[in-house]
């Protein structure tokens, strides 16, 4: 890691490292599968259920393909046989974090997307709703009792407040808020 100016920490144990980690700053995580009391795949289950979203890179000198298929099953990112190829651990270590940046930045842009749907109008609803579901601006207007151009307005107003390049993109971003909340 160092050769590549990544930065790293090394901890004893599975325990150790949930003493200590700072579970917000984390990159990736690089387990054995076979550890010193918890084990790599118990850490991950115990990640998974405290919704700790960290890519995990498992390695072990003990493999079988029942084992790297229970590993990848319960959200590993990667799994490597020892002895590691330094290569290929680094390798993954760089898709790792591009992976963990891209959902970073994903739930940032969605969040902002929350926050722009929040602050439309209930008339800049009434619009999106329609927009999204296909309606187009004249019957968005004779349904909702306003002109054709008030609905253009409107329209604008929701595609910029919504920082949507396009109506496709605001069409994406509506799935993916409406797939954000609760049943």
């Amino acid at each position: 890691m160092e050769s590549v100016d990544l930065p790293w920490m090394s901890h004893s144990s599975a325990d150790a490292f949930l003493e200590t980690a700072e579970r917000a700053t984390l990159g990736c995580l690089i387990l054995d599968v076979r550890m010193p009391g918890m084990s790599g795949l118990e850490l991950l289950a115990q990640l998974n259920q405290d919704d700790v979203d960290v890519p995990v890179i498992l390695a072990t000198a003990h493999s079988d393909v029942p084992l790297a298929i229970q590993a990848m099953k319960d959200g590993a990112f990667d799994f490597h046989e020892k002895p590691i190829d330094n290569q290929n651990m680094l390798e993954s270590v760089r898709k790792a974090l591009a992976h963990q940046a891209s959902k970073v930045s994903e739930r940032d842009r969605m969040a902002s997307a929350r926050k722009a749907f929040e602050q439309l109008t209930p008339r800049e609803h009434d619009v999106y709703a329609r927009v999204v579901d296909g309606a187009m601006n004249k019957q968005i207007a004779y349904d909702l009792g306003i002109s054709q151009r008030t609905v253009e307005v409107h329209r604008a107003k929701v595609m910029d407040k919504m920082s949507a390049r396009n109506l496709a993109d605001l069409i994406k971003m509506h799935i993916a808020l409406r797939g954000m909340q609760p049943d």
